[in-house]
């Protein structure tokens, strides 16, 4: 008996010897962490660069001539800068060029105050919606009962029948069920005699004639922008010179005394020779955005401040601060001299 216990104590001890060391080998499964990649943030749209608000003197700058360079009326720069005598500026002079932004006050806890630059739009909704939910439509009328079967739609036939049981009744019974229903005779179908067909006479084959191209109409640069205006030719000349850095414009050729019209409706807001370069030289403001320049005029016929149309004569061709008699013309978009031919319309 002491054999026994010992062996089969020994055999215990070996069995939890070996299932300890089978626990203790088993490595950990690998946990991967599974996390969803995060979206790519979209690249920020390219902002357009702000428009300076000042402007630094230059020597030989004229209060007419920063008022072209930035688009705007002398008379307009001259009060921004409270400038009484056009002639008095100097060297190294900030000049402020467009309106100063809304000052921004602290409150004594820190909280910045600013203007309110607009009031929002009052939406007006239903009680009981939430902003930005649309509001469900009212809920359809149950359902009308289905209405009663006419009373021609009731089939009355055929009636059952009670018969004494006998062997002539089972008989007759037996026959009706056997007897097959009488189907209907269709009627006999008649084909409609065919048609003869006409000959007809003999076509000649015309070959189409090719359409002569046509020239893509050309885009205009601010045909999607609120100020976009509607320009027309200043004059009929030649084109002697095209836009460049150095030019700034387009120059037509022209005869001494030609009428220069306005190349859209706008207000007159410099005329006189005070730019060099230019001699006699008209401005107008067509909106906030868009000037144009009428150079080396003979004589002018309009004044500063007027209103003027789209085609009214402005001014005579001439050869003031110029080589020969012709018509210098710029388009400035914000200030900054444009292409005009990218502009005017095909002529």
């Amino acid at each position: 008996m002491n054999r026994i216990d010992l062996s089969v104590r020994a055999a215990v001890a070996l069995l939890v010897t070996v299932a300890l060391a089978g626990c203790a080998s088993k490595t950990p499964a690998p946990v991967v962490e599974r996390l969803p990649t995060p979206a790519a943030k979209p690249a920020p749209a390219p902002t357009a660069s702000p428009r300076p608000e000042t402007y630094t003197v230059k020597r030989g700058d004229t209060l007419y001539s920063i008022a072209l360079e930035n688009g705007m009326d002398v008379r307009e720069l001259a009060a921004m800068n409270n400038i009484t005598d056009p002639s008095k500026l100097a060297v190294g002079q900030v000049l402020r060029v467009r309106p100063a932004a809304p000052a921004v006050t602290t409150t004594e806890t820190g909280v910045q105050v600013r203007p309110i630059a607009g009031t929002a739009p009052i939406e007006a909704r239903p009680l009981g919606t939430e902003p930005g939910r649309p509001t469900t439509p009212a809920a359809a009328p149950a359902e009308a009962k289905a209405p009663a079967a006419a009373p021609g739609a009731i089939k009355t036939e055929p009636k059952a029948q009670k018969l004494p049981y006998s062997e002539e009744n089972l008989a007759l019974l037996q026959r009706e069920d056997a007897r097959p229903p009488a189907a209907a005779t269709p009627a006999p179908r008649t084909e409609p005699a065919p048609a003869a067909k006409p000959e007809s006479p003999p076509v000649a084959k015309v070959e189409p004639t090719p359409a002569a191209p046509v020239a893509p109409a050309r885009p205009a640069p601010d045909a999607d922008e609120p100020d976009r205006v509607d320009w027309s030719w200043p004059y009929g000349g030649r084109l002697l010179a095209g836009f460049s850095d150095a030019n700034k414009g387009i120059d037509l050729a022209g005869k001494p005394g030609d009428p220069v019209n306005a190349s859209a409706a706008g207000r007159v807001v410099y005329t006189g020779s005070a730019i060099r370069g230019y001699g006699q030289l008209v401005i107008i403001k067509h909106n906030d955005t868009y000037l144009s320049a009428y150079a080396h005029n003979s004589k002018i016929l309009v004044k500063e401040g007027q209103t003027v149309a789209k085609g009214q004569k402005i001014a005579e061709v001439g050869a003031t601060d110029a080589d020969q008699p012709k018509l210098h013309f710029e388009i400035r978009r914000q200030g900054k001299p444009v292409d005009p031919m990218r502009y005017l319309p095909e002529r």
